[in-house]
């Protein structure tokens, strides 16, 4: 695939756009721009410019080796047909309309990149313009995605590992909100001042776990803001001399971290979830990408559940959405439909899927259950009935007769299911699916034969 090379007049735009924040930047005591990718492994790598160096960064970017493309959770370094070893260089340009400056690290400000290569064409295994091609698909298929990533995750002292975590329960406990009163406050303040527009905070059901969900964007921005807020949280514990972890199981055998993704569609100003004669109100166009979404299901979870850990946590009667199914606020299910209260659901009505966590890439997750969705729009698909108990507690006889499908138990089974999906194949192309599924089977083979608590510990602080 060939991806063009942007505009003389976008660029220029571009680069007086950076020139004129620098020297805002300046004025607000901004030194230096973080620069921020995720790679296929989920991790989120960095470079730094000083603000003297913003405009020329987003002109020519910053080099970094395409072998990042392989690198996996620990660091060591697979090989995939389309990338591997030391040869080569990418650019990594600076998107100046996302950059924010971060509440929680004085005299930094943040941006995330594209990759481009160095003859300024847009790098085909770029990750976020990978989600940015997708939402164009939608709209250009006359359909407005909006998208956010709920946020749960484990803090604890600085030092510790899982020993002295910020809480110990009751879950959801206001008990619990006045021991971290301080915490939540300046953690709530930081974020809307960086412009996230901040829903709900509350402390989780897991020791030492708390939730923050924000408000829905486009799905580049959704995700964009996702490794903001994710950021933002690090600081803010460091800053209260704790850490942060987003890994999908942080203490072996209890319940972990999710990364559920709620997402509208919106045809002219309308709401394709409501006012349709489809379940609970959807129209023929919401249920059918929705369908498609819950038929590339089993492969959507190497891309949104893809660690080794992420199987530790999807299992049956957690919450975590273990089996491909669908209901109406059915939490157990892993595509949830959400109507809203009665009078608001013409904004409200939504659709979670609640299989996928934070080890995830959030621009492979958003252009991948786009591409899903697309495809059931495409064959006009219909929802299979309605789960509305927990599977978990269905016979295997139950569940094959409701044909109800338990989602992939491993990095390999969920790899198998992607490896045969056309729509996701299709949808990433070769420079991009190659090197994750390489990194994929890495991982699985890295730590094969590990035991559960040396799998979880590896994790533990790398997300």
């Amino acid at each position: 695939m060939i991806h063009a090379m942007p505009s003389a007049e976008e660029m220029a735009r571009r680069a007086d756009q950076a020139s004129a924040l620098a020297e805002s930047l300046l004025v607000q005591g901004v030194r230096a721009v973080a620069l921020s990718q995720v790679d296929n492994a989920g991790v989120t790598r960095v470079k730094t410019v000083p603000v003297s160096r913003l405009e020329r960064a987003v002109k020519y970017g910053v080099g970094m080796s395409p072998v990042f493309e392989v690198f996996l959770v620990n660091d060591s370094i697979t090989s995939s047909d389309e990338v591997g070893g030391p040869v080569g260089d990418l650019r990594l340009m600076p998107d100046p309309s996302a950059l924010r400056v971060l509440a929680a690290q004085p005299g930094w400000a943040w941006a995330p990149v594209d990759k481009h290569t160095q003859e300024g064409e847009a790098y085909a295994g770029c990750q976020r313009s990978f989600a940015r091609r997708m939402a164009r698909r939608a709209t250009d298929a006359g359909i407005d995605v909006r998208m956010t990533f709920e946020l749960e995750w484990f803090q604890a002292a600085l030092g510790s590992e899982v020993d002295n975590p910020i809480h110990t329960g009751p879950g959801y406990g206001l008990p619990v909100l006045a021991t971290i009163s301080d915490y939540a406050r300046d953690l709530i303040a930081a974020l809307e001042e960086e412009g996230v527009g901040v829903e709900q905070f509350h402390p989780e059901y897991a020791m030492g776990q708390l939730e923050v969900s924000v408000a829905p964007s486009d799905p580049v921005g959704a995700a964009d803001t996702t490794v903001l807020v994710r950021q933002t949280i690090r600081a803010m514990a460091a800053t209260h001399g704790m850490r942060a972890s987003f890994s999908p199981i942080v203490v072996a055998g209890h319940v972990g971290n999710g990364g559920h993704v709620h997402f509208s569609l919106w045809r002219d100003g309308k709401n394709l979830f409501d006012g349709g004669r489809g379940p609970y109100g959807m129209t023929a166009e919401g249920e059918a990408f929705v369908a498609g979404v819950l038929a590339e299901l089993p492969a959507l979870v190497a891309v949104g559940s893809p660690s080794v850990p992420s199987y530790l946590r999807l299992i049956p009667s957690h919450w975590a959405g273990a089996f491909a199914c669908w209901g109406r606020e059915n939490r157990e299910a892993a595509v949830r439909f959400v109507t809203g209260m009665l009078g608001t659901r013409d904004t409200a009505a939504n659709t979670e899927v609640k299989c996928f966590d934070q080890s995830a890439n959030p621009y492979l997750v958003a252009g991948a259950l786009i591409a899903a969705g697309l495809a059931g729009v495409e064959k006009d698909l219909r929802l299979p009935d309605e789960v509305t108990v927990d599977p978990g507690g269905l016979s295997a006889d139950e569940l094959a007769h409701q044909g109800i499908q338990r989602l992939p138990q491993s990095v390999e089974e969920a790899l198998s299911n992607l490896e045969k999906s056309d729509v996701l194949r299709d949808a990433m192309g070769p420079m991009l699916f190659g090197p994750f599924a390489a990194v994929r089977r890495g991982e699985a083979e890295a730590f094969a034969g590990k035991g559960p608590e040396e799998i979880v510990a590896a994790h533990r602080w790398r997300y």
